[in-house]
């Protein structure tokens, strides 16, 4: 149940809403060319799509790419919620970067077909969502000339943030869709120091879900694959390059020079080092 609701309209369509919810609440968000930052402001807010299900608490954040259907929200406690959204509609953002569209909403090398995003606790934003409060306090100080700076603000902050790959992608797809095949993020993100969780979120999949998916595919668990892979082509690099061991661990996907040794060992039954002074010494 809805208990209040404010917004600013910018142009004639929603651009800043300000909402308190009290269970039982779901919202089921309409397919629309928009995407959507929602900020936690009290309570908390559960987000579903397909087989994805995100907890997002007071002080986090979820950006969200309206385009495909089955994405809902829901209470995450037995308790009042209060939430800020903000919307990105693609004319609007057109209209204000009349010359070039910011970094941000241009074509992405992420590949990957993930659509939502959750936002931690970010100091820059909560200030950012304090400076949005006062105007709903005081409306009428609020015209279009703030509207639009405040919308250019949050678009240089969501650059700013720690998920800013993802971020990027997600609003790129407002200009720029595309869709890839499962396998086609998968080899993609073959040798990038990502986790099982982070790849099964770039195809829109639980992780149970991504891994039977995966196993289907490849006929191989996702760890033992992707590990394989990695370490092969750490050998092709040490064979062929003088590039210092670290350096070839972390192209190939490892952050952790001693767990790369420790698998190399087990695959290989030597290390990095003797690996390549071996293959020195028969030439």
């Amino acid at each position: 149940m809805v208990l209040d609701y404010k917004k600013f309209d910018l142009f004639g369509k929603q651009f800043i809403q300000k909402v308190t919810i009290e269970p039982p609440f779901e919202f089921i968000f309409p397919v629309a060319e928009h995407a959507c930052f929602i900020y936690v402001l009290k309570g908390g807010v559960q987000f579903q799509s397909n087989s994805i299900r995100l907890d997002v608490p007071v002080s986090h954040a979820l950006l969200l790419h309206c385009i495909d259907s089955g994405k809902q929200i829901s209470e995450l406690k037995d308790s009042i919620s209060e939430l800020v959204i903000v919307t990105f509609h693609p004319d609007i953002l057109k209209k204000i970067y009349e010359r070039e569209l910011p970094l941000i909403f241009q074509n992405s090398v992420f590949v990957s077909n993930q659509s939502s995003e959750k936002i931690k606790n970010d100091f820059l934003i909560l200030k950012y969502i304090e400076g949005l409060l006062f105007y709903f306090e005081n409306p009428s100080l609020m015209n279009d000339e703030i509207l639009i700076l405040k919308l250019k603000e949050i678009i240089l902050l969501l650059s700013q943030t720690q998920n800013s790959e993802a971020i990027q992608f997600i609003l790129s797809q407002l200009f720029s869709p595309k869709s890839y095949t499962f396998k086609q993020i998968i080899e993609a993100n073959l040798f990038s120091p990502v986790t099982l969780d982070e790849l099964a979120r770039k195809t829109n999949l639980s992780i149970s879900t991504f891994k039977r998916e995966f196993k289907k595919l490849y006929n191989e668990s996702p760890a033992g694959y992707i590990r394989a892979k990695r370490l092969d082509k750490a050998a092709e690099l040490l064979a062929i390059s003088d590039e210092r061991i670290a350096d070839v661990a972390f192209d190939c996907g490892f952050n952790d020079l001693a767990s790369f040794t420790r698998s190399f060992r087990d695959r290989f039954n030597t290390t990095p080092t003797n690996y390549r002074a071996e293959l020195k010494n028969k030439e």
